[in-house]
């Protein structure tokens, strides 16, 4: 007989129960992802694990799922951690399936986490030696009268912000990025709003931004969040002077800093990283089936893969 630890309870609260003052379960993030419930799982010897979630409509179903908002939320732990996730009753949600997104650092919301893309950090308290091929352009870059700064997302200027949004659009253009990357003007006005978030400039000679980026803090990181190079300035890779101006402000701040990774493995968004990089890690997920045997029939006929849920899986 399975034996049952948790039981799991869907909140139509807009995330309001597993608010913290991390940035990826932060209002600001929260709202900016259209987050819908608060998945509540509550231990029988005690505990409580807030997820923040997205319900979604099954097309052509009667059925819903949910998925956690972009980023690395995890969920908000009160004494309740790890738990097998074929020891929950999941038949409150009423869901089909969840895909949890976890943090970075810390213990798993679930044992047996997926473990998903290595993903790249700059630890201050490590020793740093940057790729040589990015020490130069940086420096070229320099002498050529680029210049970079950092500060606050709520106190960065009208022009900062135009500037971020332009080259970050342009950049998804030209990466062909799928939908989802490109967020509206009001998705980008919660998260300059926030806190904890920094907007890193590196402006061209001509006072142009040539690339940017959006630097978050949550869970004992900074996090490269978005980020984007003009096309006009894309040869002199100025992103390089971007993730100098970031690794300055996670040693004055004391922190890491989560560079992320690549697309897939093994590729040039991920070999540049690496060239910044003194640790890396794998970023975990965690594929819940609430209703296998709806699950099982939604599925029918999907070639089996790492996607989840398999009733998702990209049509190309």
């Amino acid at each position: 007989m399975r034996r049952v630890q948790a039981s799991a309870t869907l909140v139509p609260d807009a995330g309001a129960s597993a608010l913290s003052e991390e940035y990826f379960r932060s209002a600001h993030h929260l709202r900016a992802e259209r987050v819908t419930h608060t998945l509540v799982l509550r231990g029988h010897a005690g505990g409580v694990l807030h997820l923040p979630l997205i319900v979604r409509p099954i097309e052509g179903t009667p059925y819903r799922d949910a998925i956690s908002p972009y980023g690395f939320p995890g969920g908000t732990v009160d004494g309740l951690c790890e738990v097998p996730k074929r020891d929950v009753d999941w038949g409150g949600t009423e869901l089909v399936s969840i895909f949890v997104r976890d943090r970075v650092q810390g213990p798993p919301c679930f044992a047996e986490p997926t473990a998903r893309n290595e993903v790249f950090f700059v630890d201050p308290k490590l020793p740093l030696d940057i790729k040589e091929m990015h020490r130069r352009h940086q420096r070229r870059n320099v002498r050529l009268g680029f210049v970079s700064t950092v500060c606050a997302s709520r106190e960065a200027s009208a022009d900062e912000r135009r500037g971020f949004l332009d080259v970050y659009r342009q950049t998804m253009i030209r990466d062909e990025a799928c939908h989802r990357y490109f967020f509206s003007d009001g998705y980008f006005e919660e998260v300059f709003a926030s806190p904890g978030v920094w907007l890193a400039t590196t402006r061209a000679p001509d006072g142009q931004v040539a690339s940017s980026a959006l630097i978050v803090r949550s869970d004992g990181l900074l996090h490269y969040y978005l980020g984007g190079t003009a096309d006009a300035h894309l040869a002199r890779s100025p992103a390089k002077n971007v993730f100098g101006a970031m690794i300055d402000l996670g040693t004055r701040l004391g922190l890491p800093l989560h560079l992320g990774g690549g697309l897939v493995r093994g590729d040039g968004l991920e070999d540049f990283k690496r060239g910044f990089a003194n640790a890396s890690a794998r970023v975990h997920t965690h594929e819940i089936v609430c209703d296998p045997g709806v699950y099982s029939r939604l599925s029918e006929g999907q070639a089996t893969g790492s996607f989840f849920p398999a009733y998702r899986t990209p049509r190309h």
